[in-house]
């Protein structure tokens, strides 16, 4: 693979933008049909009550992809701005300090969640007839981590350094062995949710493979060997700008934690079953989002290192047009036609009816929320941590765990679901705060 170094600097704004937006955005729903297959078809050959124990295994799988996230929009923002520095012995130090911490930091999580598999799944919200589900999906399903975080790692490393497709590629050919492995071990053979674990298991294991050899050809291009070193100094820089991405994506474990529990009380496992559907549904909002504000991330922190800030500011006011524009998009055809999506899932009309509901009031102003995001991703191209983190903790930790309990208390189920659009309208608000004070941090970058 040959390195693109002009890329970032010499093409058209928004040619850039939808080069690396549309890719990442496939590649992101490829990401999710592994949970969002496996839902499928546990749901139609298992019951609603398995779909319960993938919503508890829910947080699992966040704090995994988490975590790989971590370490890879780290490595990623830190690779694309040392290129637009051309230094590229810090580069080098980025790409092989990633990978020791995600090999370190995977195995260190795979071990304790298997060793204390039981207390976590109960704390995590499981009934007594879901608990045995979820033993089974998630005691299997840990042990893909680790394939998992490393072909993210090197395939944002790989972006950063010019291709775009890579992350498409690497993830498409292991969604694609997940559809056909979750027929043959769900619905051909007799395996339950233990079969839809083990195929994600097995193609994250061979989406790994292929992106190995891929990045085998980043070694060659940068003359890296094999010699991994941990440098102190450059893995604290990519936990400290990743650590934004992953609280954004922990904050989901953390909520789906906590609404777990509170649904159990408020409503038991139908309540579970509902919000296990919503979740993954809604996630193809968040796809959009997360997909077009993260391409915007290695152009603004390429050009910022490089000082080229009209460019920055142009990436940022584009990937915000976008972002509205797009998730309003999809938001509509989710509003307008809920019941063939969530008919995937569920059988039963009667739950259908109130998933159909509960979604619409859910999903029902997030569009707005799209600027919120693009600030994120903003300070962290600029290497702005505590910005970049004091905002990722904002809408999940700060404003929605609180209101939930709040509007629960007062409104019992109701008010938990009105407190996502409440939430989202505030992040909304806060969000474009942010992009203002950044801009003219741009604008004076010696502030």
């Amino acid at each position: 693979m040959k390195i693109n170094r002009n890329i970032f600097k010499s093409e058209n704004t928004d040619k850039l933008l939808i080069k690396f937006a549309v890719p990442t955005i496939i590649a992101l729903l490829v990401i999710e049909l592994y949970n969002m297959v496996d839902t499928i078809y546990v749901g139609r050959y298992l019951g609603s009550t398995a779909i319960g124990a993938l919503a508890i295994a829910f947080p699992v799988q966040r704090l995994i992809s988490a975590l790989g996230l971590l370490i890879a929009v780290g490595s990623y923002t830190a690779a694309s701005r040392y290129l637009g520095e051309k230094n590229y012995d810090d580069l080098k130090a980025v790409i092989k300090n990633s990978l020791v911490l995600t090999i370190l930091i995977m195995s260190a999580i795979t071990s304790l969640l298997y060793f204390l598999l039981d207390p976590i799944i109960i704390g995590l919200g499981a009934s007594i007839n879901i608990l045995p589900y979820a033993k089974d999906y998630i005691g299997t399903v840990i042990f893909g981590g680790i394939f998992q975080s490393l072909t993210i790692v090197m395939c944002y490393i790989i972006t950063a350094l010019g291709n775009p497709r890579i992350t498409l590629k690497a993830t498409g050919l292991g969604a694609i062995l997940n559809i056909i492995l979750d027929y043959v071990l769900v619905a051909y053979y007799p395996l339950g949710v233990k079969g839809a674990a083990i195929s994600t298991v097995l193609s994250q294991f061979i989406s790994f493979l292929y992106a190995w050899h891929k990045f085998s050809y980043v070694k060659k291009d940068l003359n890296l060997g094999w010699k991994l070193r941990f440098n102190h100094g450059i893995s604290s820089e990519i936990l400290l700008v990743g650590f934004s991405t992953f609280v954004i994506e922990i904050s989901d474990a953390v909520v789906a934690v906590l609404l777990n529990n509170l649904l159990l009380s408020y409503g038991g496992d139908k309540a579970l079953i509902i919000i296990g559907v919503t979740t993954r549904i809604s996630m193809f909002l968040f796809i959009t989002v997360i997909g077009i504000s993260s391409s915007m991330q290695p152009i603004a922190a390429f050009n910022y290192g490089a000082d080229n800030y009209d460019k920055v500011k142009d990436v940022v006011k584009k990937a915000i047009d976008y972002v509205t524009v797009s998730s309003a998009i999809v938001w509509l055809l989710m509003m307008i036609f809920p019941q063939y999506i969530i008919g995937f899932f569920m059988a039963d009309s009667e739950l259908l009816i109130d998933t159909i509901r509960i979604l619409r009031t859910i999903i029902s102003i997030f569009p707005v929320v799209g600027v919120y995001y693009v600030a994120i991703y903003f300070y962290q191209a600029m290497g702005e941590g505590r910005g970049s983190f004091l905002l990722s903790i904002y809408r999940q930790i700060v404003v929605f765990i609180p209101l939930m309990f709040i509007m629960a208390k007062s409104m019992g189920l109701t008010g938990i679901w009105l407190s996502f659009p409440i939430s989202d309208m505030i992040s909304c608000l806060t969000g474009i705060y942010y992009i203002k004070r950044a801009s003219d941090i741009v604008e004076e970058p010696e502030y």
